[in-house]
Formats: C-alpha cells, sequence, structure tokens
C-alpha cells in the first residue's frame, strides 16, 4: 500500500455536534468511518484553570494524507477555540479493511 491511514481523534463539548460533524466528514470523503465514543471525561488546563468537563469523542479512520483538510474544517467549524485533533498512526491491521478506507476516501488517485 502506498498510502498510510491513521486514527483521527477529536473531542467536542457536545455529542450531537460531534456526530453531525463526523457524518458530515464521512459524506465529504475525508474519513471512512467514524466511530462515536460515549460522553467521556476531559481534565485539561485552560488559560491558567483546571477544568473537568464532560465531553464527545470520535475516532476517524482516514488517509493521513487528509489529516490537514480535517483540522482546517474542524478549525474552522468547532465551537472550541482550539479544538482537540489528533492522529494516530495506523501500524497494522486488516488488509482489506485498510483498502476499504482507502477505497472511501478521496486520495491523490481521485
Amino acid at each position: 500500500m502506498s498510502e498510510e491511514i491513521c486514527e483521527v481523534i477529536i473531542t467536542a463539548p457536545d455529542a450531537e455536534w460531534l456526530a453531525n460533524f463526523a457524518k458530515d466528514l464521512v459524506d465529504r470523503r475525508l474519513c471512512a468511518a467514524a466511530h462515536n465514543s460515549a460522553i467521556i471525561r476531559s481534565i485539561y488546563r485552560w488559560k491558567g484553570d483546571v477544568y473537568d468537563e464532560r465531553e464527545a469523542r470520535v475516532a476517524l479512520h482516514t488517509r493521513l494524507s487528509l489529516v490537514p483538510s480535517i483540522v482546517e474544517l474542524t478549525d474552522t467549524e468547532h465551537p472550541y477555540e482550539v479544538p482537540c485533533v489528533v492522529a494516530l498512526p495506523v501500524v497494522a491491521g486488516n488488509p482489506r479493511y485498510i483498502q476499504w478506507v482507502l477505497d472511501q476516501t478521496d486520495g491523490p488517485q481521485r
């Protein structure tokens, strides 16, 4: 495989907003799948204060080359000033699933 895939994690304060945003990313072929997690507890420092908040979390399966587009769209549409968007490498997996991710996303050959 010439193109690498990754898992992109995004968190948000509203589960419904995040589910709709993830669906939009699938519709735009920026990711093949979006796996929404149950509400998570996030503890973080922001502007000098420590927060302990409930957030929603989604894991996207996509091409590494599409991460910049996902980051840009998230920065534009997300309610947070600095949204969490991190990409984690997929080092191995079911070859048929990996090919499916590639087939469902817009890569250089499309």
